[in-house]
């Protein structure tokens, strides 16, 4: 086992500030089309005359990026062991750039017919291949460069890039869906999809720069790196994968926040305006954004699992008082329990989880294990969107039923969290062996 050359003076700040800026660029991507998929292509690119079909098949759309996913971290994890983390971090955002500007330049169905579904659904496929390998390579990136003690500070700024999408999207999306529905729906709905151009050539700039983490560095010195990393990571960390898949199925609290309460709030149903609905997104994101990293310094201290735990469990209740919230109308009641939901609980298990999931591997096969098991949890949570529309009920007002659909995918993370082991005090060059002790680290630090 090669030990790493410690990382340069200011790099582990530079991979952190690269994972935050190009994840938030990325997801800003991939979440324009939530939004869209909820509020506008029912109307583009589906038959109006039956609308709750129209919403199901919009919603099955935004889901097929996650059925991609598991596809695309097969490929991506395997050249990124193989290749390093640097080449896949600036592939994938290159490519979520080019697929997300195409969406903006489809023809509609009253164009084309049923084709533009069928290039929609190809475009969200290749948004879904870049982002199975997106989280995973920047998750790595940042892990490898931080110092041991502070890995959940610094790898938390990856899905905090994430939060940081989300709320740029959501902000770009006010305006435009404040524009009168003609204009909306004739060109106002493409111009998010057409500012992603401007996501891959900023990315580019920022990420071609960044060097390559010594942990994988320190392989390809020593001759260790592997030809084949998925066959050592099923030989060796087959049960891992399996608590990251069980893990990665807290997301689907997110694709319910983000799509399908979204749907709700709007419908007849309730009646809540869009740029309202839109505004609780908002709010929730910028909390999360100072709420992740605080957490993830908490689990530096008391350990990964404790504060995880805190989010998934938290998570099953919280979203049900959140839909119930909705039910009631009160948009007052609504704005505060969606912040204390996804701004706040549900940040505890997404500003844990890239340190936690990371740190279950060695390092010749933690790329391949983060995008493998997270991307397969991700694939049911993005059809979560999908069941959850069904569950609802012909009227799409059973919330109650979607909010105990919720609370049961909580269930499998806590299940992982509880079976794993205790890996924040760990040495980075241990990181996946078995019996590796912990290490007590210091109290002060500087980056």
């Amino acid at each position: 086992m090669s030990v790493p050359a410690a990382a340069p003076p200011g790099q582990p700040k530079k991979a952190a500030t690269a994972a935050w800026i190009g994840s938030a660029l990325e997801y800003y991507d991939f979440f324009i089309y939530g939004s869209a998929a909820a509020l506008i292509f029912p109307k583009v690119f589906f038959d109006e005359s039956d609308p709750a079909t129209a919403t199901l098949l919009s919603l099955a759309t935004f889901g097929v990026a996650y059925a991609a996913r598991p596809v695309g971290a097969l490929f991506l994890g395997h050249f990124g062991d193989r290749l390093g983390r640097k080449k896949i971090m600036v592939f994938t955002l290159i490519l979520m750039g080019v697929s997300t500007f195409l969406i903006g330049c489809l023809p509609t169905r009253a164009q084309v017919g049923g084709l533009a579904p069928v290039l929609l659904v190809l475009c969200r496929v290749l948004q879904g291949i870049s982002a199975a390998g997106e989280q995973a390579s920047a998750n790595s990136m940042t892990l490898e460069h931080a110092p041991p003690h502070r890995r959940g500070f610094f790898t938390s700024f990856t899905l905090s890039g994430t939060q940081g999408g989300q709320l740029l999207a959501t902000l770009v999306f006010i305006p435009v869906a404040a524009l009168p529905e003609e204009q909306l729906l004739a060109w106002g709905w493409r111009v998010p999809f057409w500012l992603s151009i401007a996501v891959a050539v900023v990315g580019y700039v920022i990420r071609r720069k960044l060097e390559e983490t010594p942990a994988f560095e320190a392989q390809q010195a020593t001759g260790e790196v592997v030809r084949l990393p998925l066959a050592v990571l099923l030989r060796e960390h087959w049960a891992d994968v399996l608590r990251v898949v069980g893990g990665a199925l807290i997301a689907s609290v997110s694709t319910i926040f983000t799509v399908w309460a979204l749907a709700y709030a709007t419908s007849d149903a309730v009646g809540m305006s869009r740029s309202s609905m839109l505004w609780v997104g908002a709010l929730a994101n910028l909390v999360a954004l100072g709420a992740i990293p605080a957490w993830a310094t908490l689990s530096d201290r008391i350990g990964r699992r404790p504060v995880y735990l805190i989010g998934a469990v938290g998570s099953a209740v919280a979203m049900f008082l959140y839909l119930w919230a909705i039910s009631t109308g009160s948009y007052p009641l609504t704005l505060v329990l969606g912040v204390v939901a996804f701004g706040v609980v549900y940040s505890a298990a997404n500003g844990v989880w890239p340190s936690f999931y990371g740190e279950m591997f060695s390092t010749r096969v933690r790329l391949s294990g983060m995008a493998i098991g997270t991307q397969i949890g991700f694939a049911v949570a993005g059809f979560a969107v999908t069941f959850a529309a069904r569950i609802a009920g012909p009227d799409g007002d059973d919330w109650s039923s979607v909010a105990l659909f919720t609370a049961a995918l909580c269930l499998p993370p806590v299940i992982a969290a509880l079976s794993a082991r205790e890996t924040a005090k760990i040495p980075t060059e241990r990181l996946g062996e078995r019996g590796a002790r912990e290490v007590p680290q210091p109290e002060t630090v500087t980056a």
